[in-house]
């Protein structure tokens, strides 16, 4: 698998929520990534999707909740997400992601 691709699979999709927005007034983003994805990677695929500058990566495991579906107990998957900082200056705009 080439590089470029690998960047495709890091990053899954943006996630917007009401916290993600408050975020993005300081100059924030939120993504959902790759559950095996480390910091470095997840830097170097918002770099080079978005072009942007990279200042810190703060990542979130949220483990699957247990829910019921039909009375059949199931479990929704586990989920890995990234906070990421961008240089002043920098924005990427999560309304041409989508």
């Amino acid at each position: 698998m080439s590089i470029a691709a690998r960047h495709y699979d890091v990053v899954v999709a943006p996630v917007i929520t009401e916290k993600s927005t408050i975020l993005s007034e300081n100059n924030q983003v939120v993504f959902e990534v790759a559950i095996d994805a480390n910091k470095t990677e997840i830097k170097d695929a918002i770099e080079a999707l978005f072009s942007v500058t990279v200042t810190a990566v703060n990542t979130i495991r949220v483990k699957g909740k247990t829910k019921r579906f039909r009375g059949i107990p199931g479990r929704r998957k586990d989920v890995k997400k990234a906070v990421v900082t961008l240089k002043d200056g920098d924005m990427i705009d999560i309304a041409d992601v989508l």
